[in-house]
């Protein structure tokens, strides 16, 4: 019997059945739901007078609606109120495993309460009506954003039509320096392959880097696997994975746990599996990274210099002098020293407890420049209270930062933290489009936490090596 990678191992066991076309029809373990996404799917539901299939699949919160202050208000704008209040109604109507409402103590961004919960967890197909999805997979499963009516046919079937992607491997080699994180390796990742070299493609992350990271970090760079073009990305449940989930309140526990992680150990990639293709990255070569353009593609070492349109492919050209023109920047500029105006560390990439303690250690070294706007926000309402246990909030006070409640904030212009007019944002987050931050003519540029920090403090575009020496 020839060795076999995770994703055949998962993917065979989960098949329901399969069309001659190659169409898959696949079982879904764990169902994450929010208020964007669900609405309609659950008014689908009723109107076919259908129920869920499996309501002990599926956990909900609210997260890219609800604002990030002044919570003891509620949510004013009526629109985002009205999605948050639809999914309390749902819930209620027809149940679920787990549900975390709107300034619930355990609430906040799903792909950060999944994995913290231990809801997420090695061996799962996962899937939830949102792109980053894909977060989930560090822990060893395969897990894919889907759209509204995919959400809706989850929902009643507990199944999943769909092709399945090749695999490729990823092996991030070496090691990192210091002042180098996994959102630098990611965004490298991105760079070296493009925004479009992962379609058709899932992912498989390996190599020595990969495996020395933390559980956190490897969410950071799963949850990054779409912006590469990836269907899905996932890194081998190891002793990570297992030391990270044992203790976690929907883990297995006692020998119960024991026998998981041998199952869980069982489903790893084997030695001598075959890929569709392998990529290389060297990460001993990698400085920070920071994207100067609209896509997260767009990105350069903190001490090089913005491209020239005419060294990117003939198709990349026009894209790429869009960037030049939204950005107001020109080629040949180093991106180092670029003025910013607004700092935003959160996310489903970068609100994790390890994030917020690598930009306080920054935070430490000075003060919020006066003319940037700054912004801590907790992916989950348990990492602000570990980071607040910590005295992390103080440090960011005592420097200028705000420190905010938890959720999706300034990720994306659902909720009241947005940018304004032309303001250009240093962000942990995933996307840099254009109006992703709420502002048409807002500009974000992407980094690590301790590299938004740095940012904040000279209130330009730093490289963090130089304060963290």
């Amino acid at each position: 019997m020839s060795a076999k990678t995770l994703y055949d191992k998962l993917w065979e066991s989960h098949l329901v059945h399969e069309e001659a076309d190659g169409t898959a029809l696949i079982y879904i373990d764990r169902h994450l739901v929010h208020e964007v996404t669900s609405p309609q799917a659950f008014e689908g539901l009723k109107l076919a007078g259908r129920k869920p299939w499996r309501v002990q699949s599926i956990v909900a919160t609210a997260d890219h609606n609800t604002p990030t202050r002044d919570w003891e208000q509620g949510i004013q704008d009526p629109v985002s109120r009205l999605q948050v209040e639809t999914l309390d109604a749902n819930i209620k109507e027809f149940g679920a495993l787990a549900y975390y409402p709107f300034r619930d103590a355990r609430q906040g961004i799903v792909h950060v309460i999944g994995p913290e919960l231990g809801l997420t967890q090695p061996g799962m197909t996962i899937a939830c009506g949102d792109s980053h999805t894909s977060t989930h997979g560090a822990v060893g499963a395969i897990a894919f954003g889907i759209g509204t009516t995919q959400v809706r046919d989850v929902l009643a079937t507990q199944c999943l039509a769909m092709a399945k992607p090749k695999l490729r491997q990823v092996r991030v080699e070496g090691m990192l320096a210091n002042g180098v994180y996994a959102k630098d390796v990611i965004l490298a990742i991105i760079g070296q392959l493009g925004v479009k070299g992962g379609v058709g493609y899932a992912y498989e992350y390996a190599g020595p880097v990969i495996q020395h990271m933390t559980m956190e970090e490897r969410l950071t760079v799963c949850n990054m696997s779409i912006e590469g073009g990836a269907r899905f990305g996932y890194v081998n449940p190891d002793a990570t994975t297992f030391h990270y989930l044992r203790g976690r309140p929907y883990a297995p526990a006692g020998e119960a746990f024991d026998r998981a992680v041998a199952w869980w150990k069982s489903v790893a990639t084997e030695p001598g599996a075959e890929f569709d293709d392998v990529a290389t990255i060297n990460g001993s070569a990698l400085e920070p990274v920071v994207t100067w353009g609209i896509n997260p593609g767009m990105s350069v070492g903190v001490n090089q210099r913005i491209p020239s349109p005419d060294s990117a492919p003939e198709p990349e050209r026009p894209t790429f002098r869009e960037a030049l023109a939204h950005m107001g920047f020109e080629a040949g500029q180093p991106i180092k020293g670029a003025r910013i105006d607004v700092a935003f560390v959160g996310s489903c990439t970068n609100g994790r407890l390890s994030d917020l303690r690598a930009a306080a250690e920054v935070a430490k070294k000075g003060k919020v420049a006066k003319h940037v706007r700054a912004l801590i926000v907790p992916g989950s309402q348990q990492v602000a209270k570990a980071a607040e246990a910590e005295g992390l909030h103080e440090i960011f006070e005592a420097a200028g930062f705000q420190w905010r409640k938890a959720g999706c904030s300034m990720c994306l212009g659902m909720n009241p933290d947005k940018l304004e007019g032309r303001e250009m944002s240093a962000s942990s987050s995933n996307r840099n489009f254009i109006g992703r931050q709420g502002s048409p003519t807002g500009r974000t540029l992407l980094m690590s936490p301790a590299m938004v920090a740095a940012a904040a403090i000279t209130g330009v575009v730093t490289d963090v090596r130089e304060i963290l020496r």
